[in-house]
């Protein structure tokens, strides 16, 4: 099973640089970021709390950072028209070498739509929209030219050059819904995401097994990976809607077997509660060593 860390956006880029180094120069494979412009004004965090914008950190990490994978954990659609994402993407690719896997999303933050007069349509549009936006994507990175004719997004001849480093530079959806997202990752994707502890990856894993089955696509070209909040020493956090492993080395090497028995392929480790500074590396050593075993 892969092992990553993913540095929050909410603090410096020093402090987000020495993470994704460390992480470089112990052994871990890959460096994720989120797309968000602040905050969730529902988190109980500060809704107006500083946040760097991922396309940037994802490029200075992949010039900066020279070994381990770079991702975007996911960006949102609503927030970038296609083709430019599709051009970020190759672009980036090219800075990093071919290590970038482009993940994406339908979008979802609503303070961040409301401050910035971004449109947030219902689910079936925003999900129709998202569909779109991955068939511009698959067109644009992976064709010489592409036409699309569709309801929100209009193409014509469009190239997008240079194309990536790598020959299918990997895309990956985040995505829990079980009526129609996992059909969507079924679909387009190369790698899924979600939250979730590993009864849930299991569980949501099978469904999309399900969606391959119908499509008539081997579920094993799409690799599984997911995160949760982690914890090494310390109190596992109360009150937020988000699932959580650790509060003890022993614990957590309990979490992550049972992610391995639920055929988890990529282990996504939030930095947000390993603590600061030399507390922090330490975690990340702690965590390192039981993932390897």
């Amino acid at each position: 099973m892969r092992i990553s860390i993913w540095p929050g956006a909410g603090q410096p880029w020093s402090d987000i640089l020495e993470v994704s180094r460390h992480a470089e120069e112990t052994g871990w494979d890959g460096v994720w970021i989120a797309d968000h412009f602040m905050p969730n004004a529902d988190s109980g965090r500060d809704p107006e709390h500083p946040t760097l914008e991922a396309g940037s950190l994802v490029a200075g990490l992949a010039a900066a950072v020279p070994r381990v994978r770079i991702g975007t954990l996911v960006y949102g659609n609503t927030y970038r028209h296609p083709a430019v994402l599709a051009n970020m993407a190759a672009t980036t690719d090219h800075i990093s070498g071919g290590r970038f896997t482009l993940g994406v999303g339908a979008g979802w933050q609503v303070n961040e739509h409301q401050q910035y007069g971004i449109e947030l349509p219902p689910t079936k549009a925003l999900l129709d929209r998202f569909v779109e936006a991955l068939q511009v994507l698959h067109g644009l990175l992976r064709t010489p030219r592409t036409t699309f004719d569709g309801r929100y997004y209009e193409l014509t001849d469009a190239i997008c050059e240079p194309k990536p480093v790598q020959d299918r530079l990997p895309i990956m959806i985040g995505a829990k819904g079980e009526k129609r997202m996992l059909g969507v990752v079924a679909e387009y994707a190369d790698q899924w995401n979600t939250w979730g502890l590993p009864e849930t990856i299991a569980h949501k894993s099978a469904v999309l097994d399900r969606f391959c089955a119908e499509r008539g696509r081997d579920p094993k070209s799409i690799a599984r990976t997911a995160q949760a909040l982690t914890v090494v020493n310390g109190p596992l956090p109360e009150g937020l809607a988000l699932p959580a492993i650790g509060g003890s080395p022993e614990r957590l090497a309990d979490a992550i077997a049972e992610y391995r028995v639920a055929g988890l392929d990529e282990l996504i480790v939030p930095d947000g509660f390993l603590g600061t500074g030399a507390e922090k590396l330490k975690a990340m050593d702690t965590v390192l060593s039981l993932v390897r075993g």
